[in-house]
Parts: C-alpha cells; structure tokens; sequence
C-alpha cells in the first residue's frame, strides 16, 4: 500500500487520532509494537492559524514517528487551507482531514462528523487543502450522519475527485457515537466500488487479533486502523501482525511486562511535559485500562488514578507487580467503552 510515493508494505496498521491520547509517549509505545504509522491528536484549524502554543505542541513530531501525519479539524474552508499550511511547515509524511469526531464540541460549528451534513463543502474543502500543500492528503470519516444517511459510498467517491491520496472510514455513523457495533459492510461497499482507487483504511470495533482478521476478510480493506483498541494494550499491533501472519495468538503479556510498560510510558510522559503532576494527569486513562481483568483490583485502580506524586504511583506499580507479577492479563472480553 501507499499514501503518495510512501510505501507502506503490505496491510500496515494505522494508529487512529485520538484526542488526549496519542501524544508522544503512547505513539512511542504503540510503534514499539508494530503500528506502521502514526497520527497526532486532532488539532484545531482556529487555534492553530491563532498560533495557540498548546495546539502547536500537539504537532512537534519525532524521528520514531515515521511515516506520520498530522490531523487537522475545522468548518470554515479558509482556516482549514491556513492550518494545513501551517501543519505542512511540521514536515508530517501527509495531512489528514478529520471528518469522523462525533463530538458534541467538534460538531456544534460543523467540523469533524459535522461535515457529513454537508458533502458539497466537504468536497470543496478537501479540494482547496490539496491544492494548497505539497505533500498528500488523506481523510478519515464515518458512515453518514445518522441511519437514514449513509451516504458513506459517495462521499468517498467525492473525497476520491478531491484529490484525498486514501481514506480511512470507522464504520458508524455520527448519530452512534461509540455505541452498538460498527458496521463493516458498508465500508466492503466503499472498498468494493469499481470507481474506488485508492487505499482504504478499515477503522472500528478491533479490540483483538481475531476481530481484526475477520473484519479483515470481510472488508478486503488496504490496511486497517486501531484506536481504542490499544489504550492499555499497545502491544495489540504485534498480536495483530502475528496473527494475520500465522494464525496463532500470541501469549497475553504479564501484569510485570505491563508494569514496566506502564512505568516506560510514565517516565517519557513527564519527560516530554517536563512536570511531574502533568505527566502523571497525562497517564490516568491508560492507568484505567492497562489492568483491565485482575481479581481484587478496585482498591489498587482507584488508587493509582487518585495518586498525585511520582513516588505515589511507583509505590502502587511495585505492589501490583509483587501482586500480580507472573499473571497473564486477559484482554478476551474487555469492552472498548
């Protein structure tokens, strides 16, 4: 597969944006395991032609990123134009356009899923943001706005003659949320249109290898992207891969190989935000998920997203490894909620 002249080898995994998630310490984790390209947390077309600090942090990008991209949200076609120049100065491998945040606060203005509403200007937009930089754009959506609106086929189509070099499509629509299950036969129709050329991703619902196969062979999709999926389980890409390679699973790690994953991650998160309490606040969603399926956990869980302190939270990581060391942690039926 390819995104421009980038090639990407045969059926790469993508790491889906995910606000307050993929910053530099867990993109660091998830490539450590396998995943082929990176993304940053969406950012903000506004607030980056404001030159708003906090945003443009968001995209200082890193030799292990590569290939990488940079995710840029907006409604007014101007701004967009604005921002992807701005993100293209990042030096990111391509652009991304995000169509797909269901977000009440992404969507209020008609940005993220919001543009579904709007195929025409969405149309428009992306024309306008490939013309304006030199490097590929790529887009990520959902199926339509709500039931009645699946109109996922021509949007691609028009994302297509807009100049998008592959598209990447979770399979629910904005009225879903998160919720029910993705539907990935109508991201087979987008794959399977005669008038489709380039790649597409496959994005929703992978919280295994075995999903990921079967949503795989269902689709016949280019390459495929996991988002909450690898929260707590960056390691997912290398099951993946070794899945669909040979077939077996790969054995769970042990609650001390996530320990000392858990530690790296922390360690790189107070580095990069030079400040203690900031990393540790950084960590507190994947200290939630890390530990999913541990017998008399609760008390541990509730304490370690309560901590303050670094010693705090290598105190309660040394009791969970003394505790837990050599169990296998058990992902089989953890929920992507």
């Amino acid at each position: 597969m390819k995104i421009g002249s980038i090639d990407l080898g045969e059926m790469p995994l993508f790491l889906a944006p995910m606000e307050d998630v993929t910053y530099k310490s867990f993109r660091y984790m998830c490539k450590k395991y396998g995943a082929d390209v990176m993304y940053t947390e969406f950012v903000s077309s506004e607030a980056l032609i404001r030159d708003i600090q906090k945003t443009k942090q968001k995209m200082t990008l890193f030799d292990f990123d590569r290939p990488v991209t940079i995710q840029i949200y907006g409604h007014d076609i101007n701004s967009m134009v604005e921002a992807a120049k701005v993100a293209e100065e990042c030096q990111p491998d391509f652009i991304d356009i995000n169509y797909g945040c269901p977000m009440k606060k992404i969507i209020r203005h008609g940005a993220g899923a919001g543009m579904l509403l709007d195929p025409d200007k969405m149309q428009r937009m992306t024309e306008a943001i490939v013309k304006a930089v030199k490097i590929p754009v790529t887009a990520k959506t959902r199926l339509g706005w709500d039931h009645d609106t699946k109109i996922i086929v021509d949007v691609a189509e028009r994302l297509q003659d807009a100049g998008v070099a592959a598209l990447a499509i979770h399979g629910r629509t904005r009225s879903m949320l998160y919720t029910g299950e993705a539907d990935w036969s109508l991201i087979a129709d987008v794959k399977n249109n005669p008038r489709m050329k380039i790649p597409i991703i496959g994005n929703g619902d992978i919280n295994g290898p075995e999903k990921a196969k079967a949503f795989l062979e269902q689709s016949g999709v280019d390459a495929l992207m996991i988002g909450r999926g690898s929260i707590g389980r960056p390691w997912i890409f290398s099951e993946v891969k070794h899945y669909l390679k040979t077939g077996e699973l790969l054995p769970p790690p042990t609650v001390a190989d996530v320990v000392q994953n858990v530690r790296d991650q922390l360690n790189m998160s107070i580095e990069w935000k030079d400040n203690v309490r900031s990393g540790i606040l950084m960590m507190r969603r994947h200290f939630a998920k890390y530990f999913p399926t541990l017998p008399n956990f609760r008390e541990l869980r509730i304490r370690l997203l309560q901590a303050e302190t670094l010693e705090s939270v290598q105190e309660l990581l040394d009791l969970i490894e003394v505790g837990y060391g050599d169990t296998r942690v058990d992902y089989t039926n953890v929920s992507l909620k």
